[in-house]
Protein backbone atom coordinates (compact mmCIF):
# COMPACT_ATOMS: atom_id res chain seq x y z
CA UNK A 1 0.00 0.00 0.00
CA UNK A 2 1.24 3.52 -0.21
CA UNK A 3 2.23 5.49 2.12
CA UNK A 4 -0.70 7.92 3.63
CA UNK A 5 -1.11 11.38 3.05
CA UNK A 6 0.24 14.31 4.08
CA UNK A 7 -1.34 16.56 6.46
CA UNK A 8 -1.40 20.01 7.10
CA UNK A 9 -1.70 21.59 10.96
CA UNK A 10 -3.98 22.25 12.95
CA UNK A 11 -6.33 24.72 11.69
CA UNK A 12 -5.78 24.36 8.04
CA UNK A 13 -8.70 22.56 6.75
CA UNK A 14 -12.20 22.32 7.82
CA UNK A 15 -14.32 21.71 10.82
CA UNK A 16 -14.03 21.94 14.73
CA UNK A 17 -12.75 19.89 17.52
CA UNK A 18 -15.05 17.39 19.61
CA UNK A 19 -15.69 19.61 22.50
CA UNK A 20 -14.55 16.52 24.80
CA UNK A 21 -11.08 15.87 23.69
CA UNK A 22 -8.03 17.31 25.30
CA UNK A 23 -6.91 21.06 23.96
CA UNK A 24 -4.18 21.10 21.44
CA UNK A 25 -1.14 22.28 23.01
CA UNK A 26 0.96 24.72 20.28
CA UNK A 27 2.63 23.08 17.37
CA UNK A 28 1.15 19.46 18.24
CA UNK A 29 -0.46 17.62 15.64
CA UNK A 30 -4.22 17.81 15.10
CA UNK A 31 -6.00 14.91 17.50
CA UNK A 32 -8.37 12.79 15.88
CA UNK A 33 -12.14 14.04 15.51
CA UNK A 34 -14.99 12.61 17.74
CA UNK A 35 -15.53 9.62 15.81
CA UNK A 36 -13.83 5.82 15.74
CA UNK A 37 -10.32 6.41 13.53
CA UNK A 38 -8.70 3.94 12.37
CA UNK A 39 -4.82 3.35 11.97
CA UNK A 40 -3.08 3.47 8.68
CA UNK A 41 -3.87 0.13 6.79
CA UNK A 42 -1.34 -2.72 7.48
CA UNK A 43 0.33 -4.18 4.20
CA UNK A 44 0.72 -7.60 4.57
CA UNK A 45 2.45 -10.18 2.15
CA UNK A 46 1.42 -13.75 2.51
CA UNK A 47 3.23 -16.37 0.78
CA UNK A 48 -0.63 -18.28 0.24
CA UNK A 49 -2.56 -14.98 -0.04
CA UNK A 50 -0.68 -12.53 -1.86
CA UNK A 51 -1.45 -8.23 -0.85
CA UNK A 52 -3.45 -8.20 1.86
CA UNK A 53 -4.49 -5.02 4.44
CA UNK A 54 -5.18 -5.11 8.54
CA UNK A 55 -6.01 -2.15 10.14
CA UNK A 56 -6.96 -1.41 13.83
CA UNK A 57 -9.50 1.27 15.50
CA UNK A 58 -8.97 3.38 18.42
CA UNK A 59 -11.72 5.95 19.63
CA UNK A 60 -11.51 9.22 19.84
CA UNK A 61 -13.76 10.65 22.73
CA UNK A 62 -12.09 11.99 26.10
CA UNK A 63 -13.73 12.51 29.07
CA UNK A 64 -12.80 15.26 31.35
CA UNK A 65 -13.74 14.60 34.57
CA UNK A 66 -13.86 17.83 36.62
CA UNK A 67 -12.94 17.94 40.44
CA UNK A 68 -14.75 19.61 43.03
CA UNK A 69 -14.06 22.71 44.44
CA UNK A 70 -13.27 23.54 48.22
CA UNK A 71 -15.51 25.25 50.01
CA UNK A 72 -13.29 28.47 51.95
CA UNK A 73 -13.75 28.59 55.86
CA UNK A 74 -15.74 31.28 57.30
CA UNK A 75 -14.21 33.55 59.40
CA UNK A 76 -15.73 34.05 63.18
CA UNK A 77 -16.50 37.58 64.11
CA UNK A 78 -15.59 38.83 67.81
CA UNK A 79 -17.68 40.79 69.71
CA UNK A 80 -16.76 43.97 71.55
CA UNK A 81 -16.41 44.02 75.71
CA UNK A 82 -18.69 45.70 77.57
CA UNK A 83 -17.45 49.77 77.93
CA UNK A 84 -17.67 49.64 81.81
CA UNK A 85 -17.57 46.80 83.93
CA UNK A 86 -18.58 46.75 87.32
CA UNK A 87 -18.15 44.37 90.13
CA UNK A 88 -21.94 42.76 89.85
CA UNK A 89 -22.10 42.59 86.00
CA UNK A 90 -21.03 39.18 83.89
CA UNK A 91 -17.93 39.82 81.89
CA UNK A 92 -18.85 40.21 78.59
CA UNK A 93 -18.09 37.11 76.38
CA UNK A 94 -16.75 36.48 72.93
CA UNK A 95 -19.34 35.41 69.97
CA UNK A 96 -18.45 31.15 69.77
CA UNK A 97 -16.87 30.61 66.33
CA UNK A 98 -19.01 29.67 63.39
CA UNK A 99 -19.28 26.32 62.48
CA UNK A 100 -17.55 25.25 59.33
CA UNK A 101 -18.47 22.69 56.88
CA UNK A 102 -14.84 20.76 55.85
CA UNK A 103 -14.21 20.71 52.33
CA UNK A 104 -15.67 17.62 50.19
CA UNK A 105 -12.92 14.94 50.35
CA UNK A 106 -11.30 14.83 46.82
CA UNK A 107 -12.42 11.80 44.22
CA UNK A 108 -10.05 8.64 44.11
CA UNK A 109 -8.34 8.22 40.92
CA UNK A 110 -10.12 5.42 39.15
CA UNK A 111 -7.96 2.52 39.14
CA UNK A 112 -8.35 -0.05 35.96
CA UNK A 113 -9.86 -3.50 36.38
CA UNK A 114 -7.90 -5.30 33.67
CA UNK A 115 -5.71 -7.70 34.36
CA UNK A 116 -3.28 -9.94 32.51
CA UNK A 117 -0.21 -12.49 32.82
CA UNK A 118 2.88 -13.53 30.95
CA UNK A 119 4.82 -16.32 31.40
CA UNK A 120 7.52 -17.65 28.73
CA UNK A 121 6.33 -15.20 26.44
CA UNK A 122 2.67 -16.64 26.60
CA UNK A 123 0.39 -13.64 27.12
CA UNK A 124 -3.06 -14.41 28.81
CA UNK A 125 -5.94 -12.57 30.76
CA UNK A 126 -7.19 -9.24 28.87
CA UNK A 127 -4.76 -8.08 25.89
CA UNK A 128 -5.65 -4.73 26.99
CA UNK A 129 -3.31 -5.23 29.92
CA UNK A 130 -0.44 -5.13 27.59
CA UNK A 131 -0.59 -1.72 25.89
CA UNK A 132 1.85 0.33 26.50
CA UNK A 133 1.12 2.53 29.44
CA UNK A 134 0.39 5.84 29.02
CA UNK A 135 3.33 8.17 30.41
CA UNK A 136 2.94 10.49 33.22
CA UNK A 137 0.68 13.61 32.47
CA UNK A 138 0.05 11.80 28.99
CA UNK A 139 -4.18 11.68 27.57
CA UNK A 140 -5.68 9.05 26.54
CA UNK A 141 -8.39 9.34 23.46
CA UNK A 142 -10.98 7.34 24.67
CA UNK A 143 -10.95 4.82 27.64
CA UNK A 144 -7.59 4.94 29.45
CA UNK A 145 -7.80 1.22 29.26
CA UNK A 146 -7.77 0.73 25.53
CA UNK A 147 -10.15 -0.74 23.76
CA UNK A 148 -10.65 -4.32 22.03
CA UNK A 149 -11.00 -4.77 18.49
CA UNK A 150 -13.62 -6.86 17.29
CA UNK A 151 -13.37 -9.07 13.77
CA UNK A 152 -15.74 -6.84 12.17
CA UNK A 153 -13.27 -3.98 13.50
CA UNK A 154 -10.61 -5.56 11.61
CA UNK A 155 -12.14 -6.84 8.76
CA UNK A 156 -14.04 -3.70 7.44
CA UNK A 157 -10.62 -2.36 6.29
CA UNK A 158 -9.33 -4.53 4.20
CA UNK A 159 -8.35 -2.40 0.87
CA UNK A 160 -9.08 -5.59 -1.75
CA UNK A 161 -12.01 -7.20 -0.44
CA UNK A 162 -10.36 -10.44 0.86
CA UNK A 163 -11.23 -12.31 3.92
CA UNK A 164 -8.75 -11.06 6.38
CA UNK A 165 -10.32 -12.69 9.38
CA UNK A 166 -10.25 -16.38 7.85
CA UNK A 167 -6.67 -15.90 6.52
CA UNK A 168 -5.68 -14.65 10.24
CA UNK A 169 -7.70 -17.15 11.89
CA UNK A 170 -5.58 -19.66 9.85
CA UNK A 171 -2.51 -17.97 11.10
CA UNK A 172 -3.83 -18.81 14.89
CA UNK A 173 -5.02 -15.34 15.34
CA UNK A 174 -7.10 -14.67 18.59
CA UNK A 175 -7.90 -11.19 19.56
CA UNK A 176 -6.57 -7.32 19.09
CA UNK A 177 -6.41 -4.15 21.16
CA UNK A 178 -5.64 -0.58 20.79
CA UNK A 179 -4.97 2.90 22.56
CA UNK A 180 -4.02 6.33 21.47
CA UNK A 181 -2.92 8.99 23.60
CA UNK A 182 -1.15 12.21 23.36
CA UNK A 183 2.31 12.87 25.26
CA UNK A 184 2.06 15.18 28.31
CA UNK A 185 4.23 17.79 26.28
CA UNK A 186 1.62 17.87 23.53
CA UNK A 187 3.74 17.36 20.83
CA UNK A 188 3.25 13.79 19.53
CA UNK A 189 0.03 11.33 19.24
CA UNK A 190 0.84 7.63 20.04
CA UNK A 191 -1.01 4.64 18.95
CA UNK A 192 -0.12 1.14 19.73
CA UNK A 193 -1.75 -2.21 18.73
CA UNK A 194 -1.79 -5.18 19.91
CA UNK A 195 -2.23 -8.92 18.14
CA UNK A 196 -2.48 -12.15 19.86
CA UNK A 197 -1.74 -15.59 18.31
CA UNK A 198 -1.91 -19.21 19.26
CA UNK A 199 1.64 -19.16 19.61
CA UNK A 200 5.26 -16.66 19.18
CA UNK A 201 6.03 -18.43 15.42
CA UNK A 202 2.51 -17.55 13.97
CA UNK A 203 3.17 -13.90 15.37
CA UNK A 204 6.77 -13.51 13.99
CA UNK A 205 5.53 -15.06 10.47
CA UNK A 206 2.79 -11.83 10.71
CA UNK A 207 5.46 -9.15 11.41
CA UNK A 208 8.02 -10.78 8.50
CA UNK A 209 4.69 -9.96 6.46
CA UNK A 210 3.74 -6.36 8.12
CA UNK A 211 5.52 -4.25 5.81
CA UNK A 212 4.78 -0.53 4.89
CA UNK A 213 5.75 0.99 1.44
CA UNK A 214 7.83 3.84 2.95
CA UNK A 215 11.54 4.32 3.85
CA UNK A 216 13.22 2.13 6.57
CA UNK A 217 14.78 3.97 9.75
CA UNK A 218 16.87 1.80 13.04
CA UNK A 219 15.34 1.33 15.67
CA UNK A 220 17.28 0.29 19.06
CA UNK A 221 16.80 -1.52 22.04
CA UNK A 222 14.03 -3.88 20.47
CA UNK A 223 15.76 -6.77 18.51
CA UNK A 224 13.92 -7.61 15.49
CA UNK A 225 11.93 -4.35 15.19
CA UNK A 226 11.95 -2.45 12.10
CA UNK A 227 10.57 1.27 11.87
CA UNK A 228 9.82 3.01 8.96
CA UNK A 229 9.12 6.97 8.49
CA UNK A 230 7.15 9.03 6.46
CA UNK A 231 9.01 12.52 6.40
CA UNK A 232 6.45 15.96 5.80
CA UNK A 233 6.79 17.53 2.42
CA UNK A 234 7.11 20.79 5.06
CA UNK A 235 7.81 21.22 8.43
CA UNK A 236 4.35 22.54 9.62
CA UNK A 237 2.75 19.23 8.05
CA UNK A 238 2.50 16.35 10.02
CA UNK A 239 4.81 13.28 10.11
CA UNK A 240 4.69 10.05 11.22
CA UNK A 241 6.62 6.52 12.27
CA UNK A 242 5.85 3.20 12.74
CA UNK A 243 7.54 0.54 14.81
CA UNK A 244 6.84 -3.33 14.03
CA UNK A 245 8.08 -5.92 16.21
CA UNK A 246 7.15 -9.37 18.29
CA UNK A 247 7.02 -10.49 22.25
CA UNK A 248 6.63 -14.09 22.66
CA UNK A 249 2.58 -15.05 20.86
CA UNK A 250 2.13 -10.91 20.80
CA UNK A 251 2.56 -8.86 17.45
CA UNK A 252 2.91 -5.23 18.27
CA UNK A 253 2.80 -2.09 16.08
CA UNK A 254 3.31 1.77 17.29
CA UNK A 255 2.19 4.72 15.40
CA UNK A 256 3.49 8.35 16.20
CA UNK A 257 2.55 11.39 15.22
CA UNK A 258 4.22 14.70 15.28
CA UNK A 259 4.44 17.79 13.72
CA UNK A 260 7.35 18.17 11.38
CA UNK A 261 10.17 15.19 10.74
CA UNK A 262 9.88 12.98 13.31
CA UNK A 263 12.73 11.87 15.55
CA UNK A 264 13.67 8.57 15.14
CA UNK A 265 15.35 8.45 18.84
CA UNK A 266 11.32 8.43 20.07
CA UNK A 267 9.76 5.50 18.21
CA UNK A 268 12.93 3.43 19.82
CA UNK A 269 11.86 4.54 23.28
CA UNK A 270 8.70 3.85 22.48
CA UNK A 271 9.42 0.65 20.69
CA UNK A 272 11.68 -0.62 23.99
CA UNK A 273 9.47 0.42 26.39
CA UNK A 274 6.39 -2.16 24.81
CA UNK A 275 8.53 -4.76 24.60
CA UNK A 276 9.49 -4.42 28.20
CA UNK A 277 6.29 -4.27 29.49
CA UNK A 278 4.99 -7.73 27.34
CA UNK A 279 8.32 -9.14 28.46
CA UNK A 280 7.48 -8.63 32.04
CA UNK A 281 4.03 -7.53 32.62
CA UNK A 282 4.90 -4.83 34.81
Amino acid sequence: MSAHDHVPPAGSGPGTEPTTAPEPAPGAPTPPAARRKLPRAVAVALATAGLLAVTATSAAVTVAVGKPESRPATAAVTAAPAASPSPTASPSASAAPAPTTPPPAPEPAPRSTVRGTVSGGRHDGDLRYFLLPIPAGGESYGPADGMPLTDEDMAEESDDGTDIMAILHQLGYKDAATRVYRTADGKAEVTVTLLRFTSAAQAEFFAKNDTRDLPSIEVTGDPGARGYIDRPEQEAYTGSMTGISTQGDVHYTVDVEVKGTPDKALLSELMKRQRDWLTTGR
